[in-house]
């Protein structure tokens, strides 16, 4: 329980007044008052504000992800359009919650490290003041869009993708040094106090079993304490710290006597590289073709293609994508994969000519990561067609819907082909196939 004085103390200091109104520009501000939320929406406009609030009654002060053109506007009733409209735009935020402050500092290093390998160097972080830590990247290092979408309207989906992409790249890394930290999965059990059925599924320690990154309170107003910030559990102060140093952190650090204006700052938009997080935000939109392929629905009924269908016969959007990409690869290669395999392609064949494509992109894919999605799909032995051309998030997005004649009597892509030969055999140049049969 936190004293009247020692709160006291802690806010009437100039420079922590100072450093939460700095972070409080152009968002919407909301103070803790015996353990709920006082009025909303507000502001922190001036330093001698945070020390009036505090007289009323306050406790903790905490910010809005999203940046606003007038916070006080914000309302409830206001419609999804209404509140694109009023909002600026919108920081990353990522919340790793856990109960043992070591996790978290894995956790938020692995984090840490992914946004880096992403192209991301202005990455901030604080610790929340109990077990976690919160990982920031300024919105102003996003693109302005993203597939022809304006970014500051991406919230929460734009977000909460990203957390989930960098989650899975986290993931074995994550479990691994945990195991690390412990000696053994045992030693995990012993920490945590849970079951082996609880840590391990599918035969795999899972540590977003005893671990979360925020992605369910991503969403619209959510809160995150603001910097300087008493957390009224711990009684310890969330304070910015080096990105780079997360693994040393001390609690000590955090306790209000001796708290000290860290040169870190936390969402620095003095340090923003513009479109610095384009790739991260890019790559976490194209990410996942194996949830994608659940998605893909059968438009008609065919029968399958015993011999290779020849790339003559590819129609004009796969042409293009054989070319090569500057962005969307991982989309590309799921288009790929599922119409040649829907041609009647094998699979050595496949590999072959999908390593030979990754050679024209701008960025090549990593080569593991290729020939894992093709194995993937071999594995599971079902042939899946390609999404129809209908799905703008596939070809119009990536620049290849760049239709003929015939494109605008199909659906799908492996149509195209089909009808083609079908075409070609009435005028006797190919022997003659079985056309499908469209729903």
């Amino acid at each position: 329980m936190l004293d009247k004085s020692t709160l006291l103390t802690h806010y009437k200091r100039k420079d922590v007044q100072e450093a939460m109104v700095e972070c409080a520009k152009n968002k919407e501000v909301a103070a803790q008052f015996n353990g709920s939320f006082g009025k909303r929406p507000d502001v922190l406009t001036y330093s001698e504000d945070v020390m009036e609030i505090v007289k009323q009654g306050a406790t903790s002060f905490h910010v809005s992800e999203e940046l606003w053109k007038n916070p006080l506007q914000i309302d409830p009733s206001l419609n999804r359009k209404e509140m694109d409209e009023l909002r600026a735009g919108w920081d990353l935020v990522l919340d790793i919650d856990c109960k043992w402050l070591e996790y978290s500092q894995i956790a938020a290093d692995l984090l840490i490290m992914a946004i880096k390998h992403n192209g991301v160097k202005n990455v901030s972080c604080k610790f929340s003041g109990n077990h976690g830590f919160h990982i920031g990247i300024c919105f102003e290092s996003f693109p302005d869009m993203v597939h022809d979408q304006l970014t500051k309207d991406l919230f929460p989906e734009g977000p909460r993708k990203i957390a989930e992409y960098l989650k899975d790249m986290i993931e074995e890394h994550l479990a691994n040094r945990i195991i690390k930290l412990d000696k053994d999965i045992h030693g995990v059990m012993q920490r945590t106090g849970k079951t082996f059925k609880e840590l391990v599924k599918g035969n795999k320690f899972d540590p977003f079993s005893i671990l979360s990154v925020d992605t369910i309170l991503i969403s619209s107003r959510h809160l995150f304490r603001m910097p300087y910030s008493f957390n009224e559990k711990s009684g310890l102060v969330s304070i910015p710290i080096n990105p780079d140093k997360v693994l040393e952190f001390n609690k000590i650090l955090a306790k209000p006597e001796n708290v000290r204006i860290s040169k870190f700052k936390y969402l620095d938009r003095n340090l923003v590289i513009p479109n610095e997080a384009k790739k991260l935000i890019v790559e976490a939109f194209d990410y996942d073709p194996k949830k994608e392929e659940l998605n893909v629905k059968k438009e008609f009924k065919f029968e399958e293609i015993k011999e290779a269908l020849p790339e003559q016969f590819f129609p004009p959007c796969i042409q293009l994508v054989l070319k090569g990409l500057d962005d969307g690869k991982k989309r590309a290669l799921f288009i790929l994969v599922n119409f040649l395999t829907s041609v009647g392609w094998d699979y050595e064949k496949i590999e072959n000519m999908l390593k030979e494509w990754n050679k024209k992109n701008k960025e090549p894919l990593k080569e593991v990561y290729l020939v894992g999605q093709i194995r993937y799909h071999k594995t599971h032995k079902k042939k899946v067609l390609p999404p129809n051309c209908s799905n703008k998030m596939y070809y119009h997005d990536l620049g290849i819907c760049k239709p003929d004649e015939l494109c605008h009597r199909i659906k799908n892509p492996v149509n195209y082909s089909r009808r083609k030969t079908f075409y070609l055999n009435k005028t006797g140049k190919k022997t003659a196939k079985k056309q499908p049969t469209e729903k």
